[in-house]
Order: C-alpha cells, then structure tokens, then sequence
C-alpha cells in the first residue's frame, strides 16, 4: 500500500503509507513550530496535495530555522524531513531560496543530502 503527493496530476513522491503518514504528520508538527502552514493538504483517496507556493514558503522557512539552530536535538530531529522536503520542492520545480542563499556548510550538506536521497525516492 502507498500514498501519493501530488501537484495536481503530477505525482511528485509515491512512498509506503507508513512513511507518507510520518512525513505528513511531521509537516504538521514543524508548521505549529514554525507558525506557517505546510502546503501539504489533508490525506484523502490515498494522496497529500501539495500547495507548492506554500510548501515552498515552509521549506525555506525550515532551512533557515535549521541553519540559526544551536540546538543540536532539534537539528537532527529536523534534519531527515528537510532533506526529504527540499527533494519534493525540487521535484515540483520549485526554488527554496534558503537553499542556495544561506551559503553555509550546513545548508550545503542538506542540499547535497536532498539530492542524494531523490534519487531514491519512488514516483
């Protein structure tokens, strides 16, 4: 069994229902953290549509609250959603200004991270 997240028709990620049900509700916890909605719409018929403007706002808000994090717990409870975050930003074409404005080893290393695991995720 699977779920979909979606643009439309556009299929960005088809994971196990487990993973997309943890991913789902981890965007829910970090948008109360971060007072920003997730983009990611309510599960329904087996698939999360996803607002990319507003996705897009919530993943550079994560990256940057990542990058000024001293915190090292928070940081690595973060750390495996942004990576998977930004992976999903890339697929439906989005640009996470964050990304690529906050030149900093860390935030290269989860851009890097981003790509490496793309590839691995199932459409």
């Amino acid at each position: 069994m699977s779920q979909y997240f979606q643009v439309g028709d556009h299929v960005l990620w088809n994971p196990a229902t487990a993973v997309a049900r943890l991913f789902a509700a981890t965007a829910q916890t970090l948008a109360d953290i971060v007072d920003k909605p997730s983009g990611i719409g309510p599960e329904g018929a087996d698939e999360y549509q996803i607002d990319v403007r507003a996705f897009t706002a919530f993943t550079d808000e994560l990256v940057r609250r990542y990058a000024r994090s001293n915190h090292t717990v928070m940081r690595a409870l973060m750390e495996g959603f942004v990576v998977t975050a930004l992976a999903l930003a890339d697929r439906a074409g989005a640009d996470v200004p964050a990304a690529r404005g906050l030149d900093t080893a860390d935030v290269r290393a989860l851009a890097e991270h981003a790509r490496r695991i793309e590839r691995t995720m199932p459409r």
